[in-house]
This record gives structure tokens, sequence and C-alpha cells, in this order.
């Protein structure tokens, strides 16, 4: 089993699982893995929104799947979720859970133990500390059910024996340019920020071979 004790024998060529790598944070990622030389694998159910994932083995399959996951993550070193849900102001949203209880069991399963995760600013504790228009208006009109979700994605990893990162992002933009990012266990004095889905993908990428934000739920921003 890949654990934080063996973290330093990945660095040549980590072997790497990405969930939501179809996705414009997922499509950062791959891109930068890739470009570090590592071995990347992707998960997807739609083939054809992977054209542009150079470098990358591609499977289709469902990440709800746990049979799909095992055959996905089978010898690999670490999986990266970028797993994302659209707004769903009405209905329930339960991708995100389903996805990361398949995926906790099919880890335990294949001893695959090194996961990091995105979830986002307004999970768990860092709940109103996204900034005004985030809190009292975007949280609860649009992604109140999203939320609840992405909550019971955080409980579902605690509650694993998986070696976890959650990364908690401030709110995401699509800026190209890199800044020095910030990553906080202490949000008390945070109230919103913003950071790069460029960057946020190389804090992810960073952590496969480090275990700094072990076991722990760093909030980053600008």
């Amino acid at each position: 089993m890949t654990t934080s004790s063996t973290q330093s024998h990945l660095a040549a060529s980590p072997k790497i699982v990405v969930l939501g790598a179809s996705g414009p944070t997922g499509r950062h990622i791959v891109a930068q893995a890739v470009a570090r030389g590592y071995d990347i694998t992707v998960l997807v159910r739609s083939p054809e929104k992977t054209a542009d994932l150079k470098g990358a083995k591609i499977v289709v399959g469902d990440a709800r799947d746990e049979q799909a996951l095992r055959q996905v993550i089978k010898g690999r070193d670490a999986v990266i979720s970028a797993l994302g849900t659209p707004a769903s102001p009405f209905r329930d949203v339960t991708l995100l859970s389903v996805a990361t209880r398949a995926l906790a069991n099919a880890m335990k399963a294949e001893r695959v133990s090194r996961l990091i995760t995105i979830t986002g600013i307004g999970a768990g504790d860092s709940r109103g500390h996204g900034g005004f228009l985030f809190d009292h208006l975007i949280y609860p009109l649009l992604l109140r059910k999203v939320y609840a979700d992405k909550n019971r994605q955080e409980a579902i990893i605690h509650g694993s024996d998986v070696d976890w990162t959650i990364v908690r992002p401030s709110i995401l933009n699509n800026k190209q340019e890199h800044k020095p990012v910030r990553a906080l266990t202490d949000i008390s004095d945070v109230h919103g920020g913003t950071i790069s889905r460029k960057d946020v993908a190389t804090f992810l990428l960073d952590q496969v071979t480090s275990s700094t934000w072990l076991k722990k739920t760093p909030f980053i921003t600008w």
C-alpha cells in the first residue's frame, strides 16, 4: 500500500488516476501532470470530451462504479479527484458522495492509499467564509444541495482509512498567471478570496509526493 512513509520513491514518475479530468480544473491537472512526466490515467464517462487530454491514458467508465474504479486504480500510486457537479437549486445531488464511497472501497480493495480531493470553500467547517455574495446569495440559492453532497463526501473520506488530503479552494477563476498560493487551516479571519484553477491544479499535484497536508483540509487562495 502506498503510504506517507513511501512518498519519496514516487518523485520520479508517479502513477496517478485523475477523476473529473474532463472538467475545467481536471484539464489543468492532466496537462500539468503530463508536463511533469507523470504516468496519468483518467476515467471518463464521455470520451468525446477527452480529445485535448494529451498524454493521458483514457479509460471509459463511471466514477460511481466500484468495479470500474478498481480496474483503473489497480497498480496506481495515487488518486486525484476533481469531480464536480453543476449548480442544482431544486434537485438533490448525490454524485460526489456516491462516487467517493465507491472510490474509498475500491482503494481499500486495491491497496492504493493516497487520495487528494477537491471540495470547496463552504464545505464542512469552512461554511460562512466565502464572502458576502457567496455566503448569502450563491450558496443558499444555487449551491445548497451541491454542498450538502460535498459535506457527505468529506465525511466519507474522513471515515475511510486512506491517506487523504481534502483541498478547499476559494472561488475559482480561469486566469492563466501563477500567483503565490496561501494554504490555511485556520480560516477564522477569512471571508472570501479567489484562486485560479491552474494554481489549484499545481497545489493538488504537489501533494502527490508530499505529506505536508496529510489528513488535513487546507483552504487555498491567492
